[in-house]
């Protein structure tokens, strides 16, 4: 168990299907679901952690560095693709699909771009836990984790990455080429009914 990504705990834009400013905070949910995940990880003996610096992302890296008892640090590399003038807009309004479109909204980022910026995001993730005695976390965004392994680990037959990843979940990967995956959008700290991931909200966004 090398490499620990982290979906960050649900917000109230989350469960509205909105597509989210980048000052989306958790909602009361989200930090309860935070606390459920750190718990989670006090048990592995984790070595470092580091976080997308966007608020949700970072209250979700707090609640699990104050339970392990490390420091984290930030970056915008783990950012949740940046989808400019669309954010504040309810997804299902849109008329389309915008956590698929290619082109770049206004005020935004491409696809394409979006995929160079989490290539150099992974390549960070591999050099921070080449200097760590233990696992790494990285809590991040749904399109991030989707994106990562999509691009940079390989297809498993024993393994179904989920079309959408949760609030907290816990997606397990090598830092070693050929970064296989061990465990891909797990909930289980998830089981009481007042956390339960809502799978109507969006993932991504």
């Amino acid at each position: 168990m090398s490499i620990i990504l982290i979906r960050h705990g649900e917000t109230l834009l989350n469960a509205a299907r909105t597509l989210q400013p980048a000052d989306t905070p958790l909602s009361e949910r989200g930090v309860a679901q935070a606390r459920a995940v750190a718990q989670r990880l006090s048990t592995l003996r984790i070595a470092g952690i580091v976080s997308s610096d966007l608020p949700r992302a970072d209250a979700t890296a707090r609640a699990i560095a104050d339970v392990v008892g490390l420091a984290f640090s930030v970056t915008p590399l783990l950012q949740e693709r940046n989808f400019g003038d669309w954010r504040g807009r309810p997804y299902d309004s849109l008329g389309f699909n915008p956590l698929t479109s290619e082109d770049a909204p206004p005020g935004g980022e491409s696809m394409g771009a979006f995929r160079q910026r989490v290539a150099l995001a992974f390549a960070h993730l591999l050099q921070m836990r080449q200097t760590l005695p233990g696992p790494l976390v990285a809590v991040t965004h749904g399109l991030v984790i989707k994106a990562l392994l999509n691009d940079h680990v390989p297809p498993l037959a024993d393994i179904t990455f989920p079309d959408a990843f949760g609030n907290t979940s816990v997606t397990v990967l090598s830092e070693r080429p050929p970064h296989d995956v061990d465990l891909a959008g797990c909930m289980r700290h998830l089981q009481n009914d007042s956390l339960r991931h809502d799978p109507t909200s969006l993932s991504g966004g």
